[in-house]
């Protein structure tokens, strides 16, 4: 899609590939979050590389939601969101995505750069930090990479780690959104001056406690009822099988319990009809609702029609619905991993448990479902977090960069691939 305008004065490029668009409006939402509340103060584009290979569009004829096509260009809330393609052959040469991702995005970082642009604002380290460091190298602009958890299994793998090493090393700063990610950059070779953690926000104007009892009856739950609650991508990794596991020994001590289940599959799967499966083997009928995805403006009602948050995830960053159901009066129950412990950081807003201990999960949420909470600490804990804080940082860190982008701090200098 053409532009209709004269080009717009903008000061940096937000490059990430997940990020929100008519194809996948779920997707990156926390990026936008945060992204957006900048360009309040700092005038910005988006640039979201998607996938793409010869043939792509007859794979969704049996496989709808494999890689849904985003347009060329969307403007949202008035920012401008490109998404070109880069070539990603599903499988098979998947470690020339961050290549690939750079040299298709180039012609048009050139043209934002003419547009005034001095900063490249990369998330996640891999792909998109190594293709944005590359760009960076080429256009003579500084980049700063945000490490959001990928980066950890990504570190485990031999191929790739020292990818991420080379992007971080690159990056002019590196942002990670929880402690862990930030020490996981520093084992990775970034310099300690050089790393900061920003971690994510709440928005307690959408995120707050709404009438019990009429969310409840939109989700069809008993009055008197208890309710767990899990919110994410129904998928392995957030673990709502594990939580499933739990149930039959805590509805020996809790008769009423009920567990609704958020979300929908994704890029990462879909284990519904597993799920499904399991709640069938384990007599829990009409006792797990699936109320499929809710949209971030309505989610406060399922949030609010429930008793305790439980995500039982094998990796995180920082998870933002930590602090969205806070914000609702939730306490949350989740394992000791990524960032978790750092937004759980108080025995008043809930626990952390190690991952993969079925008992110790049962036996905190046996508790959570006892304790009495003090909801207001709890309220008051997310009132504390919230976007604005995060944005004062980030445009601090930005600050420099923008004043004098070739009077940026350099970057390691590291191979010329």
């Amino acid at each position: 899609m053409a532009e209709a305008t004269a080009p717009e004065h903008i000061d940096l490029v937000v490059f990430s590939s997940l990020f929100p668009s008519a194809a996948r409006p779920g997707a990156g939402l926390f990026i936008r979050e945060r992204m957006f509340r900048v360009a309040r103060q700092r005038p910005l584009v988006v640039v979201s590389p998607q996938p793409w290979f010869p043939g792509q569009a007859l794979i969704r004829r049996w496989r709808p939601d494999y890689r849904p096509h985003a347009p060329a260009l969307e403007v949202q809330q008035g920012i401008r969101v490109y998404h070109p393609r880069f070539l990603s052959f599903p499988g098979v040469l998947r470690g020339l995505d961050g290549w690939s991702m750079a040299c298709c995005s180039y012609g048009l970082l050139r043209r934002l750069k003419r547009q005034g642009a001095r900063l490249i604002d990369a998330h996640f380290a891999y792909p998109d930090g190594e293709a944005a460091t590359r760009l960076g190298r080429w256009l003579k602009l500084p980049v700063t990479i945000t490490l959001r958890g990928t980066e950890v299994p990504h570190s485990r793998n031999p191929a790739l780690r020292p990818r991420l090493a080379r992007a971080l090393r690159r990056a002019t700063r590196v942002f990670a959104v929880s402690d862990s990610l930030r020490r996981l950059a520093l084992e990775l070779g970034t310099p300690t001056e050089r790393t900061e953690v920003v971690g994510n926000g709440v928005d307690v104007a959408r995120f707050h406690p709404v009438d019990r009892h009429e969310a409840r009856v939109r989700f069809g739950l008993p009055a008197d009822a208890q309710v767990l609650i899990s919110v994410g991508g129904l998928v392995e990794r957030k673990g709502m099988h594990r939580v499933i596991d739990c149930l039959p020994a805590l509805l020996v001590r809790h008769p009423a319990l009920h567990y609704l289940v958020v979300g929908s599959g994704g890029p990462e799967g879909d284990m519904r009809a597993e799920l499904d499966a399991q709640v069938a083997r384990l007599g829990l009928a009409g006792r797990v609702h699936f109320t499929g995805a809710v949209a971030s403006d309505e989610l406060k009602w399922p949030l609010s029609a429930s008793d305790v948050f439980v995500l039982s995830t094998r990796n995180e960053g920082w998870a933002n619905v930590f602090l969205e159901a806070m914000a609702c009066g939730l306490p949350v129950v989740a394992t000791d991993v990524g960032g978790n412990a750092e937004v759980v950081c108080r025995a008043e807003l809930g626990s952390i448990v190690p991952f993969g201990d079925a008992a110790a999960l049962t036996a905190a949420l046996d508790s959570a479902l006892d304790k009495p909470w003090d909801r207001a600490a709890i309220l008051a804990y997310a009132e504390a977090n919230q976007w604005d804080k995060r944005v004062a940082q980030l445009l601090r860190a930005f600050a420099p960069m923008l004043a004098n982008p070739d009077a940026a701090p350099q970057p390691a200098t590291v191979g010329k691939s």
